[in-house]
């Protein structure tokens, strides 16, 4: 962070003295606040989760509030300014803010902008999102220059900016819940990698999920750049969302690598090479780094065999697109892991690129209700419990040549704490079976 930057933003009083209300006490939340208080605001949290005490408050001086319960009119009351947190939609808040106008709402990713001057290449779409992160934060560090990569995924960037962090160009995931309530984010080169169902038990409709993801160009200038997938020129007017300079990519750049398998990484790294090649990188820079890059784990990820039976921790597909391109990277047999917290989307989709391919399905937790009656007819499948059990009868059906793939196409919040403990438990599975 500039600190002159800061210190001029604070003397303007811009947060000095005024009351700043966090939605949401997660590791974003957290991040907001304690920015907040450095910028000598008055910070107040407020979470729907009663069981959380005021330790939480350590660190944000004694003016410092917790308010826990459903969300009130007293939880916001005399609020200048509410930084609500990844998953709580603005219009959950805006029911009890009084004559506050809403687009006092914003997000913790805009909050932390406001103070960040190192050019920004963003990076949202259903999937890949992190792979083409990490991999552009790998590229730029192998060419001798330093990165931050994080926001939705990883460090929050008002962490970032609150530790004082330096780098030399900010590498950020975002979603579509930070983006909803961005005003005035502005990086120099933005990317889309592509739209698919997904949260929709979030957003009302897809149209508010595509919007939400082109708030992303929505202040880029002429001097900026938006990387637009080749395949939705149909349905994008990008006249109508952004000024910026506009370049579409088809995945037809680069050859598919052996340490980024299928498809959709061609289109994952033509989209990063446009992003830097915008500031700054050479070609060569580029590939270089490309070929000593290791992909993010859960994500197709090869983690073993057992008798001849290869096991791909894909628990980071948690939608129906990721899914199809999982399976596009791999030829048949293979025995598909389905089940979990259901987002959205038509079951029947994922059928073309299962047929031929798919020998047997095996769900397990939640979920069961949207994927049998669609695949039932056409698949072998079976129902269990929990992923232990689905793992052990695919694997007593499968023979030498044969893959075992978690896709779940499902959030894991039924059973796991999140997608990476649902992968370690798909291996430690493995393991247990050799």
């Amino acid at each position: 962070m500039d600190s002159a930057f800061v210190e001029q933003v604070t003397s303007t009083r811009m947060f000095t003295g005024r009351l700043a209300v966090v939605a949401g006490a997660g590791r974003s939340g957290l991040a907001a606040a304690k920015l907040l208080h450095k910028l000598k605001a008055t910070v107040r949290i407020v979470d729907s989760n009663e069981n959380l005490t005021e330790d939480i408050l350590e660190g944000l001086g004694p003016d410092a509030q917790l308010m826990t319960g459903p969300f009130c009119e007293e939880q916001f009351a005399g609020a200048d300014v509410i930084v609500a947190s990844p998953g709580i939609p603005a219009r959950n808040i805006a029911p009890f803010i009084g004559n506050l106008p809403e687009r006092a709402i914003i997000s913790e990713l805009e909050l932390a902008s406001w103070f960040a001057n190192e050019p920004k290449i963003a990076i949202t779409g259903t999937n890949g999102k992190t792979t083409t992160t990490a991999l552009i934060k790998h590229i730029l560090e192998e060419s001798g220059r330093t990165a931050f990569a994080g926001a939705n995924y990883g460090t929050p960037l008002s962490e970032f900016i609150y530790e004082d962090g330096k780098a030399d160009v900010l590498v950020l995931e975002v979603s579509s819940f930070q983006l909803q309530n961005c005003r005035l984010f502005r990086p120099q080169a933005a990317i889309l990698l592509n739209i698919s169902p997904n949260h929709l038990n979030y957003h009302e409709d897809m149209d508010e999920y595509l919007q939400a993801k082109l708030k992303i160009f929505e202040r880029q200038s002429e001097d900026e750049l938006a990387i637009l997938p080749a395949d939705m020129k149909g349905e994008l007017d990008p006249a109508s969302f952004t000024k910026a300079e506009v370049k579409w990519f088809d995945g037809s750049t680069f050859e598919e690598q052996p340490n980024l398998p299928g498809k959709h990484n061609c289109l994952n790294i033509e989209a990063a090479w446009l992003a830097l090649e915008k500031i700054g990188l050479t070609r060569e820079e580029f590939e270089a780094g490309m070929k000593t890059f290791v992909g993010k784990p859960h994500r197709i990820q090869d983690i073993g065999s057992v008798d001849g039976i290869r096991f791909i921790n894909d628990s980071k597909g948690t939608n129906l697109d990721a899914v199809r391109a999982a399976l596009n990277s791999f030829d048949g047999p293979v025995r598909l892991l389905l089940g979990g917290v259901f987002k959205g989307g038509d079951v029947r989709e994922i059928i073309p690129a299962m047929r031929g391919k798919v020998a047997e399905v095996g769900l397990f937790g939640a979920g069961r209700e949207h994927f049998e009656p669609a695949l039932k007819d056409e698949f072998k499948i079976s129902w269990h419990e929990n992923l232990e059990k689905a793992v052990r009868a695919l694997f007593a059906n499968s023979k030498a040549g044969d893959t075992i793939l978690l896709s779940p196409a499902t959030a894991s919040f039924d059973a796991y704490t999140g997608y990476p403990a649902r992968g370690d438990d798909f291996k430690r599975i493995m393991e247990a079976l050799s």
